[in-house]
This record gives C-alpha cells, sequence and structure tokens, in this order.
C-alpha cells in the first residue's frame, strides 16, 4: 500500500457551461501533482490539509474533518472508459483528477474504515467520511453524469483528518493502524444514499 502521488490546487473559475451566460464558479477542484514517484518532493501537511492546497467552499470541503482527501488510482481506468466512451477526444486524466490530495494504490473503499489511521513518513491520519460528489466535479470532468456515476460505482474514495502534522512524499508506504472497523467507507456511502433525505 502506497503512496503515489500528492496534489494540491488554488482557487479558480469554474465555468458550468460553454456559452458566455454561464454561471462562473470559484472551486480548487482542479488539482496537480506536487510529488510523484518521478518527482518525489517532500510535501507539508498541516493540520487543515496540504500547505499549499486551496478550498473555494469551507461549507463542504476542507476544514478538519475533510482535511485531506485520498483516491485510489485503482479507479483511473474506471473514469478513463466513461469518459472515452462519451467523446473519442478526450486525454488520459493525471493525478488529482478526482481532486485528490493523495492518490493511493492498494486500498479500495470495501476494505478502508472510519476511524482507521495512517502513519505515512511523519504524518498521521485518520478515515473520516466517503466523498460526496457535487456538480463541480461534473464540470471538472466534462460530463454532467459523472457524479451519479461515482455515487453508482461506489468510487468515492475518501476524506481524512490530520492527527500528527510532519512531511510526506511520494513513494511512501502507508501503514495502517486499524480502528474499531465497524463501517467501512463503502458501508458508510450504501448507507447515506439509502436513507430518506430531509427536505
Amino acid at each position: 500500500m502506497q503512496l503515489i502521488a500528492i496534489s494540491a490546487g488554488k482557487i479558480k473559475n469554474l465555468i458550468s457551461g460553454e456559452n458566455p451566460s454561464d454561471k462562473v464558479i470559484p472551486s480548487a477542484i482542479g488539482k496537480s501533482p506536487i510529488s510523484t514517484l518521478e518527482s518525489p518532493s517532500s510535501v507539508r501537511v498541516r493540520y487543515l490539509g496540504i500547505e499549499s492546497d486551496e478550498q473555494a467552499d469551507l461549507r463542504v470541503h476542507g476544514g478538519e474533518d475533510k482535511a485531506i482527501y485520498a483516491y485510489p488510482l485503482e479507479h483511473y481506468p474506471f473514469w478513463d472508459e466513461q469518459r472515452s466512451s462519451i467523446s473519442s477526444n478526450v486525454s488520459g486524466l493525471t493525478f488529482g483528477a478526482m481532486g485528490e490530495n493523495l492518490t493511493i494504490s492498494g486500498f479500495s473503499e470495501e476494505e478502508v474504515y472510519v476511524g482507521d489511521r495512517w502513519s505515512i513518513g511523519e504524518v498521521l491520519l485518520e478515515v473520516v467520511k466517503f466523498r460526496e460528489p457535487c456538480f463541480k466535479f461534473n464540470i471538472k470532468m466534462g460530463w454532467s453524469g459523472a457524479a451519479k456515476a461515482m455515487i453508482a460505482s461506489g468510487f468515492s474514495g475518501w476524506y481524512l483528518r490530520v492527527i500528527q502534522t510532519g512531511n510526506i512524499v511520494a513513494g511512501e508506504t502507508i501503514n495502517v493502524i486499524p480502528g474499531t472497523r465497524g463501517l467501512s467507507i463503502k458501508q458508510q456511502a450504501q448507507k447515506y444514499y439509502s436513507e430518506p433525505k430531509k427536505k
């Protein structure tokens, strides 16, 4: 189980469509890798996330319980295939494309549990919650069905809080310290989407 890449992004404007009158929405969902296996730079992790990373809407992103977003590398072929089926004029996705800070390998939503702790280099993280995709993910992916596809596939990734700050670098091993193992990320998401929503 390995840390493949670390990504960060600044707040930029997303355009909700192709017309000049379309809505402009500030977002930092566009992440770019700042540490990879080919270029393993050391990155500082603070209590509110990656040092150079930003979030535009702190009501739904960021904060202590959503400081770091992790996403499995193993899900990337699914998204490449989905996007190719919609348009042949798309390029392959790069690290950070899901808006994640940590691209990781060797994990899945079925195997990651709320309360598990991850030791990576100097840093200690704790698994908190699955990612709920919003309309900004659709815009980022250039596909109006992207959020629904994330929900249907269960390929959500998950958020982590920072228990201990420090430096991490791509290529490091992720050591898991199991919690109570009562609720996996997959189970948490299924429970959330199956419950009636309050109006």
